[in-house]
């Protein structure tokens, strides 16, 4: 087994905590405990797709220069809120939401655009809109959750 097939299983399955990690943190009641739970094994997760990433595409640059560009925007956003939480500094929370749900969808795009070809041919939709599409429907998202938690007054505070 090649180092980058050991480097593609941990990738591909760090990858896979972040997806389930970062919907349950997006689902679960916004307090210490499962959401706070969650969310550390996600940033984790996301350390782990973060370096196989760059170490892959150095490895196959021609291939994969696209991967590197999205993990360091992806991981620069789940560190970014990462860090706004743990500082808690002034209007920490919305700053919090925009890094981690936009890291989400980092996670997201690069599993539509590495599978690019297989989502295509199910859903009809173009490869390059992959690229865009979940930007486009996450960043409304992001909009809403911000106006619903991090309001001022709001009691639904982490």
């Amino acid at each position: 087994m090649s180092i980058y097939s050991v480097l593609l299983a941990g990738h591909i399955g760090a990858g896979t905590i972040c997806l389930i990690t970062g919907a349950l943190a997006s689902f679960v009641r916004k307090q210490k405990g499962i959401h706070t739970i969650t969310g550390e094994v996600y940033h984790c997760g996301y350390v782990v797709v973060f370096l196989t990433a760059v170490i892959m595409s150095m490895i196959k640059w021609s291939e994969l220069a696209f991967l590197f560009y999205i993990a360091v925007f992806s991981y620069g956003m789940a560190l970014y809120g990462y860090l706004v939480r743990k500082l808690r500094r002034n209007n920490w929370l919305p700053k919090h939401i925009n890094g981690m749900l936009g890291s989400y969808i980092g996670i997201i795009t690069a599993v539509l655009v590495v599978n690019g070809e297989a989502v295509s041919s199910v859903t009809g939709i173009p490869s390059l809109f992959l690229w865009f599409i979940p930007t486009i429907m996450g960043s409304p998202l992001i909009a809403m959750t911000i106006r619903r938690f991090a309001r001022p007054g709001s009691s639904k505070r982490i």
